[in-house]
């Protein structure tokens, strides 16, 4: 005996609640925080390994501009962490608000057109 054929519902997305997605948009953006500080951390230790800073460092020596030496400074693994935890916030903030803004503008938009229509079917 065969089954009935698989039921269809058609429903329209009509509002996005902006608490909600500001809450989702802040979740996903410090999960997306912290993968930049620990990718930065990672770069760093794998180029540490490679002895690329030193390599540099020899060449800018080698070369005769020990103007561009200054520049060795700011690759130190505190500089480099702190600018990606700097990153990292700024992600943060404007991930937020930009979710937040998102979701206004969905519900705006949504007003005028009637939503996002999506056809569910039962198995």
């Amino acid at each position: 005996m065969r089954d009935a054929a698989p039921r269809r519902v058609r429903l329209s997305l009509s509002r996005v609640d902006p608490w909600s997605a500001m809450k989702l948009s802040f979740l996903l953006s410090v999960a997306l925080g912290v993968m930049i500080v620990v990718a930065a951390a990672v770069v760093w230790f794998v180029l540490d390994s490679m002895q690329v800073f030193a390599k540099v460092e020899e060449l800018l020596v080698s070369i005769g501009s020990e103007n561009f030496l200054q520049l060795m400074e700011y690759v130190q693994f505190d500089r480099v962490m702190s600018f990606a935890t700097i990153v990292g916030v700024v992600d943060v903030l404007l991930l937020t608000a930009l979710g937040t803004i998102g979701a206004f503008l969905y519900n705006i938009v949504a007003a005028l057109v009637g939503g996002l229509h999506v056809t569910l079917t039962d198995d």
